[in-house]
């Protein structure tokens, strides 16, 4: 196939036929997607419609950006985090027409510059992963406003902001909250997360986490699927949370739930998934183990205090590809991974194929509502219709090869009924 003319900024067009390959290798284990882009293909849906992405760029984004351009759109894509583009990908999605404007390891100031290129085309919809397209657009670009309908936001964190931006009377458009729909928080964050992370830090660090005790800091559904993976791979688990309801979840799930400043001292691997920042701070390194290992599996790389951690430390190496060794004054020395970035992408390929195949085809089945509603959807967030999720999970049942009971009529009438015995 011959490289098609774009508006790419990419780290190199020769790269393009690896990233083709990680794109279909993708696509044959993601097959609502698949579904998706042959009957999008038919009705082109999105026919002159302008799609701004900004989302983790490895091969299961591409092939999300591939769907919806068969569907029409017009698509501009770049990644959501400096570390976890990958440069054949982006090369091959850019060989196939897209344009694309993200690399591996680019400064604070080339990131910000590739989201300025991938809103440059006036987007009438994004699809935004921790928020950077909306902020770009609300802060930054102001003048390209009107011509947004409206978005989807992939992320616990992003959609946080946004709730934010709601209550501020500030959010100019709606907003559809991928995150909250159940087949991507029940799936992606849990069981894709719990995989992706310790697949992450095994090709890493090369060592073994049966026999250690690992700190999981926050038991959202991203924390609880790194618990059930860390108790799988054999090891201790110890949780921390500010939530009470969710520390006694922990407990009965067989965890041990203590404060940071106590946990600190036990673990010999920890993964931080609140989304908050501090969460791992100057008191806490202070206590760990020699040989300590820092993740974060959080969006931004805010949650271990790395400036902290660089004041206590009295040298700082590369211990091996993706893992930075600080050396303390007594001689502990404490390893982060990936610069505290996405540990399962900075340093890893994402979640599953077929987990990432259930949420981006929320993406797309909600970028298509927002298409289809957007004159009637005033400034805010919305939850994913229920219909969406409905139809989602049918697909990836139908593609196990599974089926399931359907209420009779007597059973519907008798479930709707007050005064039923």
């Amino acid at each position: 196939m011959s490289c098609q003319q774009t508006q790419s900024h990419i780290r190199d067009i020769g790269l393009a036929g690896e990233g083709r390959r990680k794109i279909e290798w993708v696509k044959r284990n993601m097959p609502i997607l698949s579904r998706l882009e042959a009957e999008f293909s038919r009705t082109k849906p999105f026919a002159d419609v302008k799609i701004s992405l900004s989302v983790h760029l490895e091969a299961k984004t591409a092939y999300l950006s591939k769907v919806l351009a068969a569907g029409g759109a017009r698509m501009s894509v770049t990644g959501s985090n400096p570390l976890s583009t990958q440069d054949d990908v982006a090369a091959g999605l850019s060989a196939d027409g897209i344009d694309v404007h993200a690399w591996h390891g680019s400064t604070p100031e080339e990131y910000d510059r590739h989201i300025g290129q991938t809103l440059a085309q006036g987007p009438n919809v994004i699809i935004d992963d921790g928020g950077d397209l909306i902020h770009a657009l609300h802060v930054k670009l102001p003048h390209l406003v009107p011509e947004v309908w409206g978005g989807c936001e992939e992320t616990t964190t992003g959609i946080l902001r946004l709730k934010a931006m709601e209550r501020e009377g500030v959010l100019l458009f709606p907003m559809m909250a991928v995150n909250d729909a159940m087949c991507k928080h029940l799936f992606d964050n849990r069981y894709g997360t719990g995989q992706s992370v310790f697949d992450a830090i095994d090709r890493t660090t090369n060592l073994i986490v049966a026999g250690k005790t690992v700190v999981v800091a926050g038991y959202g559904w991203c924390g609880k699927g790194v618990a059930m993976r860390a108790k799988g791979l054999g090891a201790k688990v110890v949780v921390t949370e500010i939530d009470p309801v969710k520390a006694i979840e922990a407990i009965m799930d067989g965890c041990t739930v203590l404060p940071m400043t106590e946990a600190a001292a036990l673990g010999d691997i920890f993964v931080t998934v609140t989304g908050c920042e501090r969460v791992i701070s100057g008191e806490h390194f202070a206590r760990m183990k020699n040989g300590a290992i820092l993740s974060n599996a959080g969006h931004f790389n805010v949650e271990i205090c790395i400036p902290e951690l660089e004041a206590q430390s009295v040298s700082i190496e590369e211990s091996r590809k993706n893992i930075t060794g600080y050396l303390m004054a007594d001689g502990r020395r404490i390893y982060l991974l990936g610069e505290g970035r996405l540990v399962n992408l900075a340093c890893g390929d994402g979640h599953p194929a077929e987990i990432m195949d259930m949420s981006f085809a929320v993406q797309a089945l909600s970028a298509l509502y927002i298409v289809e509603n957007h004159s009637v959807l005033k400034p805010g967030v919305f939850s994913i219709p229920g219909a969406i999720d409905a139809r989602i999970a049918a697909m990836k049942l139908e593609s196990l090869g599974v089926g399931i009971d359907t209420l009779t009529e007597a059973q519907q009438e008798y479930l709707g009924s007050w005064g039923a015995e």
